[in-house]
């Protein structure tokens, strides 16, 4: 080929061919389904000059070739009719794998939700107990410098490490290079000890973060009688509890996402749920055939507005949410 059968495109780059016939040839061979054998009687060359021709194609960006990750778009699909279904913020699914230890399984969705959330120096971020965040908050997650990190709920007292929510929030800070705000108080303090807290300039702190966070990681608990593990204020026999759809940062809430009422709860020290809906980011992290409805519930009383799951109980709260129009 001469000299003269080079052509030079704006940006100074030299071509083989005259762009007119890089089109021609990528436009026969990817849109209209033709061999190089027909392309090269059609432009009437040889069927080598039509593989340079496709080469240029794709080298010149004529031609741009994607490659998907099927299990991927399907989970952006899946995101997508999530929101929609749950009048959602945003939703982050991973896909399902029997067996996966929960951390695994969500820490990376959460990771994402983190980072979008865009906190800065300064922000809090609100952090609930459960089996779930307790899971996560072991996984690699974003640094965020100079973030405080501050617990949802009392839990001194606590049996089990994960309602302990102060170490998951210290544990949590450690991880990300944040700034952890305590909770010295048990979750259901004595009335004694409650009028004490009411002028604690800790717990005062706590209840201005808990006004002004940008971001909260909540779990969302299943209905009482569904689980083995409880927090110390909540019973799967005491009548008042016994129809909760589920709970968040201790307080229960029925199936039509009201907060449940009952003895102590005015001593409770933990967010109120309606509080949760000022919240920018309010991140839940939930998984579990038997967590579809408690989702579904705390979604729609607008208490999580991100949720990160996994595909197959995504498909659950999608079939659910149609099942019962709002």
């Amino acid at each position: 080929m001469s000299m003269r059968d080079m052509t030079t495109d704006e940006a100074g780059t030299r071509r083989r061919f005259p762009p007119s016939l890089v089109y021609q040839a990528a436009r026969l061979y990817y849109l209209q389904q033709a061999t190089q054998a027909e392309i090269a009687e059609q432009l009437g060359t040889s069927r080598p000059t039509v593989s340079r021709l496709l080469a240029e194609a794709r080298d010149s960006g004529v031609v741009q070739v994607q490659v998907r990750d099927p299990e991927q778009t399907a989970m952006v699909d899946l995101e997508l009719a999530l929101v929609e279904a749950l009048g959602l913020q945003r939703a982050y699914v991973t896909p399902a794998s029997k067996g996966m230890p929960l951390g695994s399984l969500l820490g990376p969705g959460v990771a994402e939700a983190l980072l979008d959330a865009r906190l800065r120096p300064g922000d809090a971020l609100l952090v609930s107990s459960g089996a779930t965040v307790y899971a996560v908050a072991q996984q690699a997650l974003p640094s965020l410098p100079g973030v405080v990190l501050c617990p949802t709920v009392g839990g001194v007292e606590e049996p089990e490490a994960q309602y302990q929510t102060n170490e998951i929030t210290r544990g949590l800070a450690m991880k990300v290079g944040g700034s952890p705000v305590m909770i010295y108080a048990p979750a259901m303090p004595s009335p004694a000890l409650h009028r004490v807290l009411l002028e604690d300039p800790q717990l005062t702190r706590v209840t201005e973060l808990w006004s002004s966070a940008r971001a909260a990681l909540l779990g969302i608990g299943g209905p009482p009688h569904h689980r083995s593990s409880l927090p110390s204020v909540i019973s799967r026999t005491a009548t008042a509890q016994s129809g909760a759809a589920g709970d968040i940062c201790a307080r229960p809430y029925d199936r039509s996402g009201r907060p449940i009422k009952f003895p102590g709860v005015e001593r409770l020290v933990a967010m109120n749920l309606a509080d949760l809906r000022r919240i920018p980011h309010s991140i839940a992290a939930a998984v579990g055939r038997g967590k579809v409805q408690s989702i579904l519930v705390a979604a729609r009383a607008g208490y999580v507005n991100t949720l990160v799951t996994d595909s197959t109980t995504a498909e659950h709260l999608i079939d659910a949410a149609q099942d019962q129009p709002q």
